[in-house]
C-alpha cells in the first residue's frame, strides 16, 4: 500500500512539473515576441535617426567642459 501512495505522489509531482513547464514555456514565448517587437522598433528608430541627424541631441556632440 505504501508503494501505491508513493507512486500517486510521484505522479502528482510529475503533473505539477508539467504544468509549470508549460507555464514557463508560455512566458518565454511571450517574452520572445515582445523582445522581437522591441528590436524591430529600435531598428526603426535607429533608421530614422540616421536619416535625420538633426534629431540627435546636440549636447551629445559637444565636448565636455573638462576637455
Amino acid at each position: 500500500m505504501e508503494d501505491e501512495s508513493r507512486i500517486v505522489e510521484l505522479e502528482l509531482r510529475y503533473m505539477q512539473q508539467q504544468e509549470l513547464l508549460q507555464e514557463l514555456s508560455e512566458v518565454l514565448y511571450a517574452q520572445r515576441r515582445e523582445l522581437d517587437a522591441l528590436k524591430s522598433e529600435l531598428a526603426l528608430v535607429k533608421k530614422k535617426l540616421e536619416g535625420e541627424p538633426g534629431l540627435v541631441d546636440a549636447r551629445q556632440q559637444e565636448k565636455p567642459p573638462h576637455y
